[in-house]
Order: C-alpha cells, then structure tokens, then sequence
C-alpha cells in the first residue's frame, strides 16, 4: 500500500514529507486510515536520537486512532469502517507466560514497537502514525468505544495507558491516596484517572502557579515541593505517588511521602536519576518502581473505562506541517496538555 507520512531523515534534520510502502495484508492484518495522532515527548527523543537507537528514515507517532478500510481474510475482531485505534506496541511473541497473561508490553521475547523496530516476520522497519495509512496485526488494534470524541481520543493510548496501569496495578479505588508529580501530558491524565477511580489526588510541584490547572483537573489540592513545612506536614500521607516528569530529578524530597509500604511509581523519565537516599526506603518499607504501558486488554478496559467516565486528554490540535514547531513547542512544556495531530491535513501521496 502506497501512503506517505512526514519522517526525520537525520537526529538534526527537521521532520519532512515522506511516501512509503505499507505491506500487503497478511490473514491476521488490519489496515486502517490515520484519522489522528498525539504527539508523545517520546517521538521528540526519537527523531532526535536521544536514546540513541534511533533508525532513519524515522516516522514517529504512536498515539493513533483512525477506521479500518480493508482486513485480512483471517481477521475477525475488526470491520470495515469501525473506529479503533493503535498504541505504542503492534506486535509481540504471543507464546510466553507474560503474553499469555494479557502483559505484552512486558514479552519475554521483546515487542515490536510501532515505529522506531523491526517487523517480526519480515524485518522491515515500522513506520509509525505520523501517516496516512497504518496496517497492524488485529490483535493489537484496540475498538474505539462509542461516545469517545475521535479527535481527543489518541493521546489516551500512550499517556491514559501509561498512568493508567499503575493505578490500577496498586489497586487505586475510593480513599486511596494518590500524588502526581508533574502536570505535563502524563501528569494530567494521572489526575484525571485517578478521580475518576475515586481517590483523593494531590498534585506535587515546585511552586503554586498551577494549583488553579491542578484543582480544574479535579486534583483536591496542590504540594508545593519547595514548601518544606508543607513537605514535612505531608509526610507519611500517600498510598501511591505517580511520578510523571520526564528529565532527571531527585527523589529524595517525595519518598518520605509515602505512607509505610507504600510505592513511588516511575512513568516519566527514562534514564538515570538523582543517587536516592535508602534511609526512608529502609525505615519505612517504602517501594521505588517503574511501571511501562499496560497490555492491550489494560489498554481496551482503559478506553472503555474512559468512555463510561467520559475521560479525555486537554488536546491542541495542528496541522501535520506545524509538526516542528509543535516539537519546540514541546520541548519547552509549551502546550496544555497534548498535541493532536488532524491527519486529514496530510496530503495524499505522490503519484507513481
């Protein structure tokens, strides 16, 4: 399938126009038009190889919802014209304890991302959903719930699963006590979640200037970090913080938050940090963990979830060619809270 998406040719290189080859369907494949796109910090890391395993040509983009336009003869779940939508994983082993647990995210034989890897079968690169067309195996292409707006939905398959897993892998419900620190992409969406789950949800941060963006979110209360008096009367109060900032930081100024066994969750950066303290881990039976996106049954009860709640992403829709200024923009936190890429603003691609 001919199609064309926008790609980093280069770790220095603006993003640019790029027409493509999608395969042909296999039995078990879904083809569908990009209808839109989020845009994650991840894809920022990636076109520029900040992790440095980055392979060019580049095409970002796993926060993706659009309608299926053909499927393979094999396929069963999915039909013509049916919303759905694809996340940051498209394929895995489907054979070990943890695929078989519904935990693909976590294969015991590594996935295959949406963009940025290597096909299972074939070992071609994946494109991701900075395109016109995706085609992915039915298995991991998740139904849009009635109800959900499309154009505000893609960011939920990054950011709403990446906080979503932790909340329910600690068992978040009515009076737990959960803090969020960071208010970014992730960080709002943690809020978000949280309420709707019935916690009680604190937003951390360094100074008071989003308590008014924190309490619109439906967070009870903002803790300013940089407050020490605040900090210490908070000691001890938190069942489960969510920690969403993706740059290096200490953690050493929140653990003592939590309560005794309870966990720091890690969502944000990837990468080193600050050298943490054993003193309060040790003392207080207290747990650092990370936590990665959820399986896509997590991720299908996620939407779902979202959809009875009515639970969207704050979203800033663009054009396809703002896309390097939407990554400036990014760079510096300067959107509220996710970009969206409308891909109807995507020219076709070039004829043959």
């Amino acid at each position: 399938m001919k199609t064309t998406g926008y790609a980093a040719q280069a770790a220095d290189a603006l993003l640019a126009p790029f027409d493509f080859e999608r395969r042909a369907l296999r039995p078990n494949d879904v083809a569908m038009e990009v209808l839109y796109c989020g845009i994650c910090h991840t894809d920022l890391h990636q076109a520029r190889n900040d992790w440095g395993w980055s392979q060019y040509p580049l095409v970002p983009g796993h926060e993706i919802v659009g309608r299926v336009i053909a499927v393979g003869a094999g396929v069963t779940r999915h039909n013509i014209g049916d919303a759905v939508a694809v996340g940051c994983i498209i394929d895995s082993c489907q054979h070990c304890d943890q695929c078989h647990k519904g935990e693909e995210q976590l294969c015991r034989h590594t996935v295959t991302q949406t963009y940025n890897d290597r096909d299972r079968i074939t070992g071609e690169r994946t494109y991701g959903g900075y395109s016109k067309h995706l085609v992915v195996r039915e298995e991991f292409v998740l139904r849009v719930p009635k109800g959900l707006d499309l154009a505000r939905t893609a960011p939920l398959l990054c950011a709403g699963i990446t906080t979503y897993s932790p909340l329910r892998t600690w068992n978040v419900g009515p009076g737990s006590r959960v803090g969020v620190m960071g208010l970014g992409g992730l960080g709002h969406m943690a809020v978000k979640l949280a309420v709707g789950l019935g916690a009680d949800v604190t937003v951390m941060s360094r100074s008071s200037h989003k308590e008014a963006d924190a309490l619109a979110l439906g967070a009870d209360r903002l803790l300013v970090s940089s407050d020490d008096a605040a900090m210490a009367k908070a000691q001890s109060t938190f069942d489960l913080i969510i920690d969403t900032i993706p740059v290096k930081h200490d953690l050493n100024t929140y653990v003592p938050l939590l309560d005794i066994d309870s966990t720091l969750v890690l969502v944000g950066q990837i990468g080193p940090l600050a050298e943490p303290s054993t003193v309060p881990l040790v003392m207080g039976r207290r747990r650092i963990a990370g936590s990665p996106i959820g399986g896509i049954a997590e991720t299908q009860e996620m939407l779902d979830f979202c959809a009875r709640k009515n639970i969207l992403p704050d979203c800033e829709m663009i054009a396809m060619d703002q896309i390097n200024a939407a990554f400036v923009r990014l760079e510096r936190s300067d959107v509220r809270y996710r970009f969206v890429i409308d891909m109807a603003s995507l020219p076709a691609p070039a004829a043959a």
